[in-house]
């Protein structure tokens, strides 16, 4: 299978996951695990609308940076920015630099600090049910969805940019909304060993 590769420590992964270092820990660690709370999901909302046009791996490698830059992903902090922030941040050589992604940025954490939900709350109530069987191969993994669809329109509708539905669906994988490990992926026999259930 081609979309499985079996890495140098003998452990099958979704091929992404195996190509570089960087996102194998990254597909071990964190893809497709349940994140919730508002300034962490306000910084994968962050980066996921950065990468629009760019590789994740460029974003991955950078967000160190990202979160030195933006406060940490403090919604309350980012929401305060002003003029003197964005030329600031348009001058950091260790992000990507582009106004408009930069102005989205400060625009989405204002955003969410207005949500009287809050953030993780409005982003879960779009979560779909669990799939009953896992993907085998990626074929099967669709780049949106109804949910994410959905999301995107709400998010555009309370003020956010740059979350389009494609965006909204790879932030639901970052984030473990939806779990698209494929049914092969070491990450999900650790898993189910793990919580003591089936994959």
């Amino acid at each position: 299978m081609t979309d499985l590769v079996t890495g140098p420590d003998g452990l099958p992964r979704c091929a992404w996951g195996a190509s570089t270092p960087d996102y194998a820990v990254y597909h071990d660690t964190e893809w497709g695990r349940p994140l919730r709370g508002d300034d962490a999901l306000y910084g994968r909302l962050t980066l996921e609308a950065f990468q629009s046009g760019l590789s994740w791996l460029t974003i991955l490698r950078k967000r160190p940076a990202f979160r030195r830059a933006f406060d940490d992903f403090r919604i309350e902090r980012v929401a305060g920015y002003g003029e003197a922030d964005v030329a600031r941040l348009l001058a950091d050589a260790g992000i990507v630099r582009n106004r408009a992604k930069v102005e989205a940025a400060v625009a989405n954490a204002r955003a969410a600090l207005a949500l009287p939900e809050g953030l993780s709350a409005l982003l879960w109530s779009y979560a779909p049910p669990a799939r009953a069987t896992r993907p085998e191969s990626f074929a099967q993994v669709p780049a949106l969805t109804a949910e994410s669809t959905a999301l995107a329109k709400e998010l555009k509708r309370r003020g956010f940019r740059f979350v389009g539905p494609t965006t909204a669906y790879a932030l639901m994988q970052a984030t473990g909304m939806v779990d698209d490990h494929l049914a092969a992926c070491h990450v999900v026999a650790a898993r189910a060993g793990r919580d003591g259930i089936g994959a």
